[in-house]
């Protein structure tokens, strides 16, 4: 899968990753991305006022494509999900917010692929629901507009919502000028 870009908290931008004697945590995710025209399947998270793309993280023993699937028919509802192609990776280190480990590296393999349009049922867990995040179909462009004005505006904002945006305009770029 080709690499996309490399995130560095500002807080870590000094450390060396190679040899700190800081513990990191390896967290691997995978990221779904489904188009149907313009319009883009994202979940949009109240409690953030952003979008993101559906997925998340790839449980042990799980490969990422089946990681893939199952975030995405957990999140949204998904059905038939099918032609899953690699688009690419993105990675980042960040603060970890739990006591066994000082930093998480995160990977964010994204993956395209096609789904039927009407969504079944979702299954957030708890704290998905209690931040008030659903799916939605939304024209690329205004999740773009709407993540940046997030992000210039909002204090809540962190680093998922600059990978989101970043990952937003790579995908408008690379994907909807091929189906032009």
């Amino acid at each position: 899968m080709r690499f996309l870009k490399l995130s560095v908290h500002p807080e870590l931008e000094n450390i060396d990753f190679e040899t700190t004697k800081l513990s990191i945590f390896q967290r691997d995710a995978a990221r779904a991305i489904v188009l149907n025209g313009e319009d883009i399947l994202m979940l949009y998270t109240e409690r953030y006022h952003d979008y993101t793309l559906p997925g998340g993280g790839i449980d042990a023993g799980e490969d990422k494509v089946q990681g893939l699937i199952r975030e995405l028919e957990e999140e949204t509802g998904a059905k038939n999900i099918r032609d899953i192609k690699p688009f690419g990776q993105y990675d980042e280190y960040r603060p970890w917010y739990k006591s066994e480990h000082d930093i998480v590296y995160m990977k964010s393999y994204c993956y395209v692929c096609t789904i039927d349009k009407e969504l079944g049922a979702t299954r957030f867990e708890d704290y998905e629901i209690k931040n008030g995040m659903k799916p939605v179909w939304i024209n690329i462009f205004d999740a773009i507009a709407h993540n940046e004005a997030t992000i210039k505006h909002s204090e809540k904002k962190g680093m998922s919502i600059e990978r989101e945006t970043f990952l937003l305009k790579l995908i408008a770029k690379e994907l909807l000028t091929v189906n032009a």
